[in-house]
């Protein structure tokens, strides 16, 4: 590796060298750094729990236990310079051990993760934010959806062979090589995924994995995502004979669905989960600062809102968070309750014309 003098339109080398030189260790230095920025193993990562040993019968720990954003339990082992001969049974091993995780079992084990390092977040809110669903837990550790990840200085052959080997079987590994290299007085570090092969990764997962995914979406059939899919095909079917509102939508598994207000980054979101049914006006134009002085703006002329639609709505700056809305919101009615459906549509189509109209007005001033 060169670094490039644009000054003297030269290059100078940047230093191959290892982690023992440098003075770093496993768990106080590697563990760390991929802890407090897991988005280096290429992918937006939630830790959720550093030594795990949440195990029955066992005093064994893994390094680091994270969630991606489909909701599958991921277990990170990180080495130094050499691999060893054995961590890939051990990251099985420990993957065995958390196949049996609930969503509870998880929520808990994250919470006590942020009460450890002092974090005055909450573990579902947190969640909630990671996954932008309150729904979430029905994704949690589905069936045999846990993986691996495997980060180390070198790998020996052994663990790269049986690594390729349990990939091409549907067992979701990846390796990544982490270098530290030397430059004056920095210390750089460069972590490349070596297994699969970044650009053939989508293909060779997507044949590794198609038998496992056949199995899971057996496993899923009738759950969540065919009960939003087939109560938003209702609801758009009974919301087109009263409004024009959702007539380029299509029916989604999302918990949500949105209508456009006539300005970025600002619009009417319905949602549904299993405890209410909501619409809301959702404000994210990118920026926290822009988003509050949406807000604020809105809620200057709260009263003649209110007036408008003809109800007391919710108002929610959030000033800790990035986004703000305001809903107005039905509770004790539940999307896996079919008997609840045609209420909910009622109040969803209700809502979204009411605020639609109204609000729409407002953005139209604020972009003035």
């Amino acid at each position: 590796m060169y670094k490039v003098n644009k000054g003297d339109n030269n290059i100078e080398e940047v230093k191959k060298i290892t982690f023992k030189t440098a003075g770093f260790k496993e768990r106080q230095h590697l563990q760390e750094w991929i802890a407090k920025n897991p988005s280096c193993l290429g992918e937006e990562l939630l830790i959720i729990q550093k030594e795990f040993s949440g195990f029955d019968d066992t005093k064994e720990r893994l390094d680091l236990l994270a969630l991606d954003k489909k909701g599958n339990l991921v277990i990170i082992e990180n080495k130094l310079d050499d691999s060893g001969r054995d961590v890939v049974w051990q990251a099985l091993k420990y993957v065995s051990y958390c196949s049996s995780l609930s969503a509870n079992d998880i929520e808990q084990i994250y919470s006590d993760y942020l009460s450890s390092n002092n974090e005055i977040k909450n573990a579902k809110e947190s969640l909630i934010d990671f996954f932008g669903d309150e729904d979430y837990g029905e994704v949690l550790n589905i069936g045999y959806s846990q993986r691996t990840i495997l980060v180390s200085g070198e790998y020996r052959k052994e663990v790269t062979s049986t690594a390729l080997w349990l990939l091409n079987n549907g067992i979701d590994v990846t390796c990544f090589k982490a270098t530290p290299y030397s430059f004056k007085e920095d210390v750089l570090i460069d972590f490349k995924q070596i297994i699969p092969l970044e650009d053939a990764e989508e293909y060779i997962i997507k044949i590794a994995s198609k038998q496992k995914e056949e199995v899971l979406n057996k496993r899923v059939r009738g759950s969540r995502f065919e009960v939003r899919k087939t109560f938003w095909k209702k609801f758009l079917e009974m919301a087109s004979q009263k409004s024009n509102l959702t007539q380029n939508l299509s029916p989604t598994t999302d918990a949500w669905i949105g209508v456009a207000l006539g300005m970025s980054g600002v619009s009417i979101s319905l949602v549904v989960a299993k405890n209410y049914a909501r619409c809301e006006v959702y404000i994210n134009r990118g920026e926290q600062s822009l988003n509050k002085k949406t807000f604020d703006i809105l809620y200057e002329n709260k009263k003649e809102i209110e007036d408008g639609v003809g109800v007391n709505l919710e108002w929610e700056r959030m000033n800790d968070k990035v986004t703000s809305r305001i809903k107005w919101q039905k509770n004790n009615v539940n999307i896996y309750n079919d008997e609840d459906h045609e209420e909910m549509i009622n109040f969803l189509i209700e809502s979204m014309i009411k605020m639609q109209s109204v609000f729409k007005k407002q953005v139209q001033n604020i972009k003035r």
